[in-house]
């Protein structure tokens, strides 16, 4: 039986579609760990989504399909805080890991990250990307029924601290110690719901503004490091797409201001300063981590992240301003 055919079964038992419907599953572009459909019904489109077992990555990365109902989890709390910045969710077979969720027209909401690639920079959107982002966090901070909901540790593990830190970790003996530090800090935090991969990748552009999508690694911890993923993000486009540099670093800027006017649970310097701490061990994951950015084909730039991120790992910054500005040395530099 192929894939499609037996998640289009699925729905029909479990009462999605009516029994005998002939639908057709059309995969979606963009899948690395999960497979991802349009379905088309008789009132309109809509996204279908199955965790994988193995991520499609070059290394052996694999991770507990369970994330998927976690996933599902984030989107309905998520909603009660932003409610236009998430896809709604239609249906969940959690025993077959796959869930139905609110389908968006490419015409009408296209990828930040393509946009970013194309130069086309809108600085008042990433701002508004760190508000809604600062609003779920804010609004999940301190809830005991979602720290129960979302004990995670295990999966976020799996799916961002070893892969990116702990890697890293072995891969940079000499910066073992900051980095495993840093992993179990991160680890121990319990303070809100994380999204853990708030990507341009993951963003759609739409006319209500910022959509989150691909919250598989949902996890009840430290919401810095939501922060730092993006900033890490916006950073390496600089690289990526050097003569959109300085407009990636104002948007980077107007990231940090949109977010930190939204922490009401801790003093926002506190904040900012563990984002910028994990921002500059995730740069330096992109290029020796398991999932290294795929944009950054050239061994100069990854020479040139690598370089930076591990100077920013021995001496981490204090602030994302400070991060930001030496960054921007180094470029200026290169």
């Amino acid at each position: 039986m192929t894939v499609t055919r037996e998640i289009v079964e699925r729905l029909q038992a479990g009462g999605f579609l009516p029994p005998g419907t002939q639908a057709e599953l059309r995969p979606l572009a963009g899948g690395v760990s999960s497979d991802v459909f349009r379905l088309d019904l008789p009132d309109g489109p809509v996204c279908v989504k199955r965790a994988l077992p193995k991520l499609r990555v070059a290394a052996d990365w694999r991770a507990p399909v369970e994330r998927s109902h976690f996933e599902v989890e984030w989107l309905r709390t998520a909603a009660e805080y932003a409610p236009d910045a998430v896809p709604r969710v239609l249906y969940e077979d959690r025993a077959a890991h796959l869930f139905v969720m609110s389908f968006f027209d490419p015409a009408s909401h296209s990828v930040w990250k393509a946009n970013l690639a194309e130069g086309r920079v809108d600085v008042a959107f990433a701002g508004e990307v760190g508000r809604r982002v600062a609003a779920i966090h804010a609004g999940a901070a301190g809830r005991g029924d979602a720290a129960a909901r979302f004990d995670t540790t295990a999966l976020f593990e799996d799916l961002r601290l070893d892969p990116f830190l702990r890697r890293c970790a072995e891969v940079h003996g000499d910066l073992a110690g900051p980095l495993t530090r840093l992993a179990e800090r991160t680890a121990r935090a319990r303070i809100s719901l994380v999204h853990g991969d708030v990507s341009p990748k993951n963003i759609l552009c739409g006319p209500q503004g910022p959509v989150l999508l691909d919250a598989e690694c949902a996890w009840y911890g430290d919401p810095a490091f939501d922060l730092a993923f993006c900033s890490a993000h916006l950073l390496l486009k600089t690289v990526w797409k050097p003569q959109h540099a300085a407009a990636f670093l104002d948007a980077y800027g107007a990231l940090q201001a949109g977010y930190l006017a939204g922490v009401t649970w801790e003093a926002p310097e506190a904040l900012g300063g563990r984002a910028a701490e994990l921002a500059a061990a995730i740069l330096l994951a992109r290029v020796d981590g398991k999932s290294p950015a795929d944009y950054l084909q050239a061994e100069a730039d990854r020479a040139f992240v690598r370089q930076t991120a591990r100077t920013l790992v021995a001496r981490p910054p204090a602030t994302p301003t400070e991060l930001a500005a030496l960054w921007r040395e180094r470029l200026e530099n290169r």
